[in-house]
């Protein structure tokens, strides 16, 4: 017998199913000469400090740096019944070899291991390693197993990996914790990228708007404008000058036809941006919905860095273009560049997300509404990818007066190209350019022959401010955790930035968990912003934790490692030493405990006595103690929402608040509604919810 071991219970039964495994068991399924299990996630952890040694059960300054020299492991206490199914399987007399089924990446091949030396086993072990869980390539995959060793550096770079992580979080976040008397969680990747929110909060906050001023003047019912004047008297002087001299000449007609190529295909964080950009998704939310496709076999391995399909591939691209293309009714002539969507030269472990052929016979009204938008994003640019360019052409006119150039430009498309399958898709906002000055120059381009004078119709002052930065959104934070110290990075670095595609959307979601950035916004545009929290604890950190530079290093040698190219003890001893540095000689900030506990702003009135309500990290409380909103409340769970400061503010101004996109946790189902909350007499909230039909129940 063959012993399979699969990530999760879904995966598994669809491989047990292609490979003849069809008897159920306890735990596995079993048949035609296969046993079929599963992990349930990590079921094996490293163990925590106080397993070494009991005095570790207490924080304590003294006893860091914590550097164990033989690393343990411990089995999950909510797994340990799957553990001892997979441990009980590998002993049976019967089985003679595995083969290791989870996730083609780093993590499931940390997560295979873990639970391979922990059992103690030492039969061999083949390598499954697939993209699509479509039949075909679960089969293809079977027939071309490859021997378990062939992975044996990537299994080095997830243990590094692993091992970092709980160095740099177990003792930077014992440090200054115990040095600033509150926890204060730390991470590789979590703490850079709170940094960089809180640098853009800073510029935000210390931004200083200016005014200028641009000149406007209106020739041939054409608006053009001037340069900017940041003294308001320069700009009148030139408009004095322009109204004096009455003419304006032109000197420049002309028109530039550019060609904006195709986007290339799908990696999971470009899909997470476009999901957050255009349907308000959050990172997780996305990679949630593309893993259950990925699972129920309609779009290949989602957790993927790259944007290009491998060669072996195009054989089947015919058919697959055609099949969207006629699933989603798009049946206009279409002939696909298969050649701009291939380059073996950048496809690495995983290749780009597409769908799969298993599209056709989906029923899109038995898939949650989340997973439609993703698919048909997936869909919309896979055609997208092979189609032709999208001409424009692009017209500059330039005036001069006085001396002074205006400028007005316009554009109009001439070719539609890849655009028409994304306007097919997601229908574009339509533009009326009739009666606007783009409309004017393209209706009225020979009528603007250079050297042409003309009289100048309307001048006028305009004045504007100088803006700051934008607040960061999941896809703008996505982007600039992808590109952070890219520019330290060789050009030919596979993986530059911190953190990993599959890993992104977990960091985002525990500095909102741990209370260190709050979601502020409505409908689709939601930023993310540091709490004071969150801020405190960048300014005390010190710049080699908070630095991306030295994070992305660090993933550049853990490519390194997968490579051979370094060496894992090497790696291991260089964080070791950095830790050991940062106990020795970090010196508490001054005046960190007026940092550290801020005064609490009131967020309203108490309904029982009238007292503030405060915000503390567990909830929202009376000062006079009799009344009490927690944050993790059993009510907003319900509705997979959470109960925020705003949501907090608006119950306790007017007794209710909108909820928009709360969804079932039975159904799956999304709506919006109003939640109403009252006290009762024990000085407990007590919550409903009203509809537009203006139903409403209790829970």
């Amino acid at each position: 017998m063959k012993l399979v071991i699969a990530e999760k219970p879904s995966v598994a039964q669809s491989i047990a199913k292609v490979i003849g495994a069809t008897e159920r068991q306890d735990g596995y399924l079993e048949g035609n000469g296969y046993i079929v299990s599963w992990c349930v996630g990590h079921l094996v952890e490293l163990a925590e400090p106080e397993y070494y040694d009991e005095k570790y059960s207490k924080w304590r300054y003294e006893d860091l740096p914590i550097l164990p020299e033989q690393w343990e492991y411990q089995v999950s206490e909510s797994t340990k019944k799957q553990f001892k199914v997979l441990k009980d399987l590998m002993k049976r007399s019967d089985v003679t070899s595995l083969v290791e089924a989870t996730d083609a990446g780093r993590e499931g091949e940390l997560i295979f291991r873990l639970v391979y030396h922990q059992a103690g086993c030492n039969r061999p072990f083949e390598r499954l390693w697939i993209s699509s869980m479509e039949d075909k390539a679960i089969e293809e995959g079977f027939a071309n197993l490859k021997s378990g060793s062939e992975y044996d550096a990537l299994y080095e770079a997830a243990v590094c990996r692993e091992r970092a992580d709980w160095m740099v979080g177990m003792n930077a976040t014992r440090l200054f914790s115990t040095l600033y008397g509150q926890t204060l969680n730390v991470g590789r990747v979590m703490t850079p990228t709170l940094a960089m929110l809180v640098t853009r909060e800073a510029e935000i906050s210390g931004f200083k708007s200016e005014p200028f001023y641009t000149i406007a003047i209106t020739v041939g019912g054409v608006k053009a404008i001037s340069e900017r004047y940041s003294i308001k008297s320069e700009a009148e002087d030139v408009l004095r000058k322009v109204r004096d001299a009455g003419n304006t000449v032109i000197r420049k007609n002309r028109t530039t036809e550019k060609q904006e190529k195709a986007p290339q295909l799908y990696d999971l964080t470009n899909l997470q941006r476009d999901a957050n950009k255009m349907l308000g998704f959050t990172a997780q939310q996305t990679l949630d919905y593309a893993q259950s496709l990925y699972e129920k076999k309609l779009i290949t391995y989602p957790r993927t860095d790259s944007r290009f399909l491998a060669e072996d591939m195009a054989v089947n691209l015919p058919k697959l273009s055609n099949s969207v293309a006629e699933k989603y009714g798009y049946t206009k002539r279409f002939e696909p560049n298969y050649k701009q969507i291939i380059n073996n030269k950048k496809v690495s472990d995983h290749h780009a997300i597409i769908p799969t052929i298993n599209i056709v016979d989906v029923n899109y009204g038995e898939l949650p509404s989340g997973e439609q938008k993703v698919l048909s994003l997936i869909s919309c640019r896979f055609l997208v990818g092979m189609a032709e360019p999208c001409v424009v052409n692009e017209t500059e006119l330039e005036f001069e007066a006085a001396g002074v150039v205006f400028k007005a430009k316009a554009k109009q498309v001439a070719k539609k190209g890849w655009r028409d399958i994304q306007e097919w898709f997601f229908v574009a906002k339509k533009e009326d350019t009739a009666d606007s000055d783009e409309g004017r120059i393209l209706d009225n381009l020979n009528f603007f022959e250079e050297g042409k004078i003309l009289p100048v119709r309307e001048t006028e002052i305009k004045e504007g401010k100088t803006s700051p930065k934008k607040h960061f959104t999941e896809d703008t934070l996505l982007s600039a955790m992808e590109h952070a110290s890219a520019d330290e990075m060789p050009d030919d670095a596979e993986h530059k930035g911190i953190g990993t595609p599959a890993t992104r959307a977990g960091t985002i979601e525990k500095l909102v968990r741990i209370g260190f950035v709050e979601r502020r916004g409505d409908k689709k545009t939601k930023y993310l912003i540091p709490t004071h929290k969150g801020t405190a604890l960048i300014t005390v950190m010190p710049e080699e934790i908070q630095s991306a530079s030295m994070t992305a290093d660090w993933e550049e040698k853990l490519i390194d490692i997968e490579r051979k190219k370094y060496s894992a003890d090497e790696f291991i001893r260089e964080i070791g030493a950095m830790i050991t540095e940062l106990v020795q000689t970090y010196k508490v900030i001054e005046d960190a405990e007026v940092l550290m506990h801020p005064v609490n702003e009131p967020l309203g009135p108490c309904p029982c006595c009238g007292k503030n309500v405060v915000e503390k990290s567990k909830g929202f409380f009376c000062e006079g103690g009799d009344f009490a909103l927690w944050k993790n409340n059993r009510f907003f769970n319900s509705l997979s929402k959470k109960l925020t400061k705003q949501v907090a503010e608006k119950l306790l101004k007017d007794g209710k608040a909108k909820l928009k996109g709360c969804r079932s946790v039975k159904t799956g189902k999304t709506y919006d509604c109003v939640v109403r909350m009252t006290v009762d007499e024990m000085k407990r909230p007590q919550f409903g919810l009203e509809f537009e039909k203006r139903k409403s129940y209790e829970r």
